[in-house]
């Protein structure tokens, strides 16, 4: 049968819809394979010293280990589902432990407990190896407005303490600082501080930045602050003989002028622009966030619904970018009322109440977050990185086998499918399924080796990009 569009016209049709779905694709290429730390630690710079990081876990250890001393009280203290029929007394929890400890983990799996001992277990080996993933040395409300002289001797002080973390390698894996924001007020300040940390960080390392650095712009409204940032980074690159593009920022989400603008649209893709390929995350601010909102402080928590809305508008906006998005902070801190070593025991369990409930309030924010797909937030104290990590594990862990049936369908049907000129749109829905199991192994929640029963070997897992997997398979078929 004679087809009724002529071969040139059809050519010339699909080359201009090529070069759109080319461009297109540049604008939003998908998720990216590169880590992402499941939060990021907060602390004015003038408490930073080159072991915090370290000090830190210890104490997140500690903390634990008093107030979920096993699996069982983790479980009944945030009400997991199932607590209820767990062993009450200290004989029978130990004998379950015992029990779980001798099983392979193939069997152990059978039983109905084993979910929370793994978890436990998880984030003991955490805290004990790598509690900090992500720590940001800050200038802004974490360390607040003081005279000049102060803050330029906190800065030199710090970005020499950062230094000798590096030496050291007591830092987390990201690191970086958060200056003040770029308002009229507070602009020369906040750059002087950033021109003076960095200056005297590159002076003490020979001009080797911190892996994963990145500067964070606080309070951004307009694109012009993100641009300015970047002629200041371009700036500072060439004083200290950096390469270009070496340093990185982040953005954060805190005003409502940054959901909607004064046109009624949404500027962050603007702003993404504006940053010129060097903004890698946009955090949200929770309490500045719903202070702009109007909220009283009695309700400003990340359960708001502002807040929610906040996030989705963020998701539509930069979903497909590329962009790590984060969540907040939970500001109730598990810190145990009674101070001492000889309380009562009605003292203590008072202590142990007053723990447990902040940390169902911390967990279940986290599980929020991560259900809202936020993949990371923010933590104020060591006491609170505990339960991060309980609801990262049983966020992993939980999807586990269904995520493992959908990646596992995906790459089978991308073994056989023949080569087309579509595969960047197979990569980048791979991509998206492939980040589940690279998200959980960065954080421990699964080993490289349980991401093989997806069908992918383990070469292909540590390529983290589905698009050579995918290109990989092609040529061979």
């Amino acid at each position: 049968m004679q087809l009724a569009i002529a071969e040139n016209e059809k050519e010339q049709l699909l080359q201009e819809l090529q070069k759109a779905n080319l461009k297109f694709q540049q604008i939003y290429p998908g998720d990216k394979p590169d880590r992402q730390p499941v939060h990021t630690v907060y602390g004015g710079a003038n408490l930073f010293k080159a072991d915090t990081c370290t000090r830190m876990g210890e104490i997140a250890l500690k903390h634990l280990q008093t107030y979920a001393p096993d699996f069982v009280t983790l479980a009944k203290a945030l009400q997991l589902e199932g607590y209820q029929q767990l062993p009450h007394n200290t004989a029978d929890i130990a004998m379950l432990q015992q029990r779980l400890e001798q099983l392979t983990e193939k069997d152990r799996k059978q039983e109905p407990a084993w979910l929370y001992y793994t978890v436990y277990d998880k984030i003991v080996r955490k805290l004990s190896t790598e509690a900090v993933e992500d720590f940001r040395i800050d200038f802004e409300d974490g360390f607040g407005n003081r005279p000049d002289a102060e803050e330029d001797a906190t800065a030199v002080a710090a970005a020499k303490e950062l230094a000798l973390g590096m030496q050291q390698k007591t830092i987390s894996p990201f690191i970086g600082i958060r200056i003040k924001p770029f308002t009229e007020d507070l602009k020369h300040r906040s750059v002087r501080t950033l021109d003076l940390f960095l200056t005297t960080l590159l002076q003490e390392t020979k001009s080797v930045l911190p892996e994963n650095f990145v500067v964070m712009l606080p309070k951004v409204t307009i694109p012009e602050q993100a641009s300015t940032l970047v002629r200041l980074f371009e700036l500072l690159e060439k004083a200290h003989g950096l390469p270009a593009g070496a340093l990185k920022m982040e953005t954060m989400v805190e005003a409502t002028q940054i959901i909607m603008d004064d046109e009624g649209r949404n500027p962050l893709m603007r702003i993404i622009r504006a940053s010129e390929g060097r903004c890698i995350a946009a955090h949200f601010g929770t309490y500045d966030y719903t202070a702009s909102c109007g909220i009283t402080a009695k309700y400003q928590t990340m359960a708001h619904p502002v807040c929610d809305f906040a996030h989705h508008m963020t998701k539509v906006a930069l979903g497909g970018t590329g962009i790590f998005l984060s969540d907040g902070a939970t500001n109730v801190i598990p810190v145990a009322p009674q101070k001492g070593e000889h309380l009562s025991l009605a003292q203590l369990q008072e202590n142990a109440d007053s723990v447990h409930h902040a940390w169902r309030i911390g967990y279940g924010h986290s599980q929020h977050s991560l259900i809202n797909g936020f993949y990371q937030g923010w933590d104020l104290n060591p006491a609170q990185l505990p339960m991060r990590y309980a609801a990262t594990y049983l966020f992993f862990l939980g999807n586990y086998a269904d995520a493992l049936f959908r990646l596992k369908t995906f790459v089978e049907r991308a073994a056989i499918s023949t080569l087309t000129k579509d595969i960047f749109d197979d990569a980048a829905t791979g991509q998206g399924l492939l980040n589940f199991f690279l998200k959980a192994i960065n954080c421990g929640a699964i080993t490289e080796e349980e991401v093989l029963a997806t069908g992918l070997t383990l070469e292909e897992v540590r390529s983290r990009s589905f698009y050579r997997i995918l290109e990989g398979r092609r040529k061979q078929h």
